[in-house]
Formats: C-alpha cells, sequence, structure tokens
C-alpha cells in the first residue's frame, strides 16, 4: 500500500461528494457512502441519519431545488490500516434556496473511510460549523 496513493484516492473521493452534491447527481452521490454510513449534521440544524439509503431520501428532497456550492479545504487524511483512514476538511458552503433563503457557512467535516471492493466510501461523517450567515427569503 502506497500511503500517498490512498490519500490522493480519499481527496478524489470527498471532492466526488462535493461535485455529486453541487450538480444534484444522486445517484453517483449516493456511491460515495458505506451502506451503513453515519452522517451527523446536527450541529448545523440538521440530523443524524444512519445508512446510506436514509442519509440520500433526506438530503435529495432538503437540497434537490436549492443551489448549493461547497468547498473542501486542508485535508488531514490518516490512513490507519489499508482498509480505514480518517480525516478533517475545512467547509465552506453556500446555499441558496428557491425563496432565496441564504445559507453561508464555514466549519469542518470530520469522518472515517472504509475501502471495500477496492474502493474508499465515506463510513461516518460529522459536521461542525464555526460560523453561518442566513439571509431570509425574498419578499
Amino acid at each position: 500500500m502506497n500511503e500517498l496513493d490512498e490519500i490522493e484516492k480519499l481527496k478524489q473521493l470527498k471532492a466526488r461528494y462535493f461535485r455529486t452534491m453541487d450538480t444534484k447527481d444522486w445517484t453517483a452521490m449516493r456511491a460515495v457512502f458505506a451502506d451503513d454510513v453515519v452522517m451527523d449534521t446536527t450541529a448545523s440544524g440538521g440530523s443524524l441519519t444512519v445508512g446510506a439509503d436514509a442519509f440520500m431520501a433526506y438530503l435529495e428532497p432538503t437540497l434537490r431545488d436549492a443551489v448549493t456550492v461547497h468547498h473542501g479545504h486542508m485535508p488531514e487524511i490518516e490512513v490507519i490500516s489499508p482498509s480505514t483512514a480518517s480525516g478533517v476538511w475545512a467547509l465552506q458552503d453556500i446555499i441558496v434556496w428557491p425563496d432565496g433563503t441564504r445559507m453561508h457557512g464555514y466549519g469542518h467535516y470530520h469522518e472515517t473511510y472504509e475501502k471495500s471492493d477496492g474502493k474508499w466510501r465515506i463510513k461516518t461523517s460529522t459536521l461542525t460549523r464555526l460560523h453561518m450567515d442566513f439571509t431570509g427569503a425574498k419578499t
């Protein structure tokens, strides 16, 4: 195992997560998660969701009609074993809902990853927020 190659694969996995969310490619986005993923967005007003299908069932209707822009920066990735890794990503995101409500956020993703069938997937993800700016709906 070349650790730098594995880290690059994990960076590409997270980039695919951001891109598929922003382009609303829900099928491709589902593929970035382990089936039993645990997604914790409680620190930013969301929920704790267990299972990739359950998370997608929550996320798609929440963001389907919104314009989203997600940027992940400065990954701190540790390959723990040939099939496990962890990482922290700095995050900046903007979400604009159809009514004009807008959220601009800053924070971090704290994640674990699992490699199975030769592919890395997100196993757990906790979104923490440092700051969120909200603009109300347009009237």
